[in-house]
């Protein structure tokens, strides 16, 4: 079949179009976070806003939107740091209306996965909420007779043709392109849009797609709105523990999944940390008391080595943490898309350098057949083995202007290919497998930057390739050897379940993602593990809980797939252990103040013995300890509160930590004291403070209600012990 060229339109036109051909009932899909078309989406939702007849239904995740502020502090403080950072970026309208809410009844938002606690409070968007693994979603959003998918694509015209890249959402586009092609072959029709935005990093791998991909293309230079940017988030001493516990167990010539976050960004610092400043590293383990009882495990699972090899990210998200851990020299290790080349490799057979005998090995192995295809021959060739020059044709390799049979059993002829035919060296290696990615500015700039060889090494691909191992499970897990896929909890229990997504009463506070997929993996891996982080604790309206619990109303991952938890205390090895292990594992990770309590009720329930005690070295799990273990080490310059860079300035983020304290106190029954203490208040504004008033815009309160501002400015940075 001839392949369609794309229609080129503007953004009105694409959705005069839309309406054309689907009617009043318009359905269409959007990727996760950064990929959406945000110019489309608006305008076609303002058309269906304005036109009750029409029905709009939205599939899609992760609606980014900016930082908002619910009190005048909060304004003062947040205004000008949205107009610098996100000076141009676009807003959702349909976000924006179902913030006040004002969303048209004619609209539906159906979301998969959302920031942590965006729609807590949200009857519409709760009641909307689409549960679905992150490899499923296009076959859960097809069910529902997804019409339309839309993404901002980047594109590279310096060539003869124009190749696109869908760049930042390989994820769930490839899947859906590929399935709208065939959907459209069959007479049924489906719409695919791609939007140009020349800001966003032009990516390879399975996410370089032909124009005919897409039914329109939207190619305007008024449309290259500056990308959306995600904050670094400032990364907490409990934070920094469990980044610490967490580098422990990645083995040199392994594997690495991290998320986004304060957490992950932890574990990049601690793999930093590791490598590249390792005796610091190890005498803060040796200090802290981590080699010492967790040695064995760490010995078998990972180590604290430098790494020699380095790692391989495999990762449903490229984060900012795999760039940062890039630049340090950690992920270094490449994988090649040849499960011949890659088991040669593991086996130490094979390292840059083609040998002679490269061929006989892997038909030895097996994992090449001795009649060579041209299928086998490319997927040589893209990876080095052959000559770049070499060709096929009718069953011969032709090198050199010489013909050589594809018969490899014939061992005359082996060696007459080996010796004449082969490469020099390994070519096209990936240090990186993602999906999608967001991040802050640098982040961004970063892979601008980059050259072209240098970009070929993080490769974008389909969420059904970088999220499991089915499709091509021998070549999938000879690269993720070793493979450490961490992955952040809300909760844990005692006996092993994990609760990431949702509390007891339904309420939704994320989504799923991707996380049962890398348990998954964790599993199904020979030499994979999965390791969970959970905050010890938590503060709610003022009062320290417990995150590990007993037991909950919600599992997200139950406990026959128990594997490694980590929490800020410690590491607890479960897999393969039975109940009163399990039990005590996670007691010792568990926070001083809670263990007790939760040793009862195990006891109560008959879970472990009526006459265990916790060993006295894990009863001194608190805050206290964990900063005095760290002090040291914060004074040598080590862990600072933004390890990657941030994007306020020192003021802001004295005044953004003043106003946490001043919030969180307000929340609890340290709020009682208030009046007290703001009678104690200096009346007149002392010196230290006159840069942060400044820049709060209270440097001289005139009207009541700067006076009021003025007063609890000065409340917060009293709190906060800044006078």
């Amino acid at each position: 079949m001839e392949n369609k060229q794309p229609l080129y339109l503007d953004v009105e036109q694409t959705v005069d179009h839309i309406i054309e051909n689907f009617g009043n009932d318009i359905k269409i899909g959007m990727p996760l976070g950064l990929g959406k078309p945000v110019p489309l989406i608006n305008a076609l939702y303002q058309r269906v806003k304005k036109e009750p007849a029409l029905r709009l239904t939205i599939y899609t995740a992760l609606s980014l939107e900016k930082p908002v502020w619910h009190s005048d502090l909060e304004r003062r403080f947040l205004e000008p740091v949205v107009n610098r950072a996100w000076e141009g970026v676009p807003d959702l309208d349909y976000l924006m209306d179902l913030r006040k809410g004002d969303l048209p009844a004619n609209v539906t938002i159906r979301e998969l996965f959302c920031k942590a606690g965006a729609y807590r409070n949200d009857p519409i968007m709760q009641q909307n909420f689409m549960s679905t693994n992150y490899t499923h979603t296009v076959r859960d959003c097809d069910a529902y007779q997804n019409d339309i998918f839309a993404q901002i694509i980047a594109k590279n015209d310096s060539g003869d043709d124009t190749i696109y890249s869908t760049s930042c959402n390989a994820d769930t586009a490839l899947e859906t392109l590929d399935k709208f092609r065939r959907y459209n072959q069959k007479g049924i029709k489906k719409l695919s849009i791609g939007m140009v935005n020349t800001n966003l990093p032009f990516m390879h791998g399975d996410a370089e797609v032909p124009a005919d991909l897409y039914d329109i293309i939207i190619d305007d230079p008024d449309l290259n709105y500056p990308l959306f940017q995600t904050p670094r988030q400032p990364v907490s001493v409990p934070d920094y523990m469990i980044g610490l516990h967490v580098s422990t167990l990645i083995k040199d010539g392994g594997t690495l999944q991290i998320g986004i976050g304060a957490l992950g960004d932890a574990i990049a610092y601690s793999l930093n940390l590791r490598h590249n400043q390792n005796e610091a590293y190890r005498t803060l383990l040796d200090q802290s008391g981590i080699s010492a009882t967790y040695g064995n495990l760490i010995n078998r699972v990972g180590g604290t080595g430098i790494f020699k090899e380095g790692l391989y990210g495999s990762t449903e998200m490229l984060v900012d943490g795999f760039l940062q851990l890039y630049k340090g020299g950690v992920i270094k290790r490449k994988v090649y898309h040849h499960a011949g080349v890659q088991r040669l490799i593991n086996d130490g057979k094979l390292k840059d350098k083609i040998p002679q005998e490269i061929l006989e090995w892997m038909i030895g192995q097996e994992t090449l057949h001795p009649y060579l295809t041209r299928k086998d021959f490319e997927g040589l060739q893209h990876v080095g083995v052959f000559k770049a020059e070499a060709a096929y044709a009718n069953g011969e390799i032709i090198c050199d202007g010489r013909r050589f049979s594809a018969l490899l059993a014939d061992e005359e002829n082996l060696k007459a290919v080996s010796k004449n035919c082969l490469g020099s060296a390994l070519k096209n290696g990936v240090v990186l497998t993602g999906a999608f990615f967001i991040g802050p500015k640098d982040f961004y700039d970063t892979l601008n930057h980059m050259s072209e060889e240098e970009q070929n090494q993080f490769e974008m691909t389909g969420v059904e390739v970088a999220n499991q191992l089915y499709g091509n499970e021998t070549l999938r897990a000879l690269q993720r050897k070793d493979g450490r896929f961490c992955n952040t909890g809300m909760k844990a229990t005692l006996l092993g379940h994990v609760s990431s997504d949702m509390l007891e009463d339904g309420t939704v506070i994320s989504g799923v993602g991707g996380q049962y997929n890398f348990v998954s993996m964790a599993h199904a891996l020979p030499d994979g593990r999965l390791v969970m982080m959970i905050k010890g604790t938590r503060q709610e309206k003022g009062k320290i809980l417990s995150n590990i619990v007993y037991n909950y109303g919600n599992v997200t991952i139950p406990r026959h797939l128990k594997d490694i938890i980590v929490t800020e205390y410690g590491i607890a090895d479960l897999r393969g252990k039975c109940d009163q292990d399990v039990i005590k594992a996670m007691l010792n990770i568990t926070d001083a103040r809670f263990q007790e309590e939760l040793l009862a009720e195990a006891k109560k329930n008959n879970k472990i013995p009526q006459d265990y005690e916790i060993p006295e070295q894990f009863r001194h799990n608190t805050p206290e300890h964990l900063a005095e273990t760290l002090k040291a080490f914060k004074a040598m310059g080590l862990f600072p509160d933004f390890p990657f860079g941030s994007m306020f300035s020192d003021v802001e983020l004295m005044i953004a930590y003043a106003l946490k304290v001043l919030k969180a106190k307000a929340a609890g029954p340290d709020a009682a004291n208030f009046p007290e203490i703001m009678k104690q208040l200096p009346t007149e504004m002392p010196d230290s403070l006159r840069p942060f008033m400044a820049r709060m815009g209270l440097a001289a309160p005139a009207t009541p209600e700067e006076i009021q501002a003025h007063k609890m400015l000065l409340l917060a940075f009293r709190l906060a012990g800044f006078c």
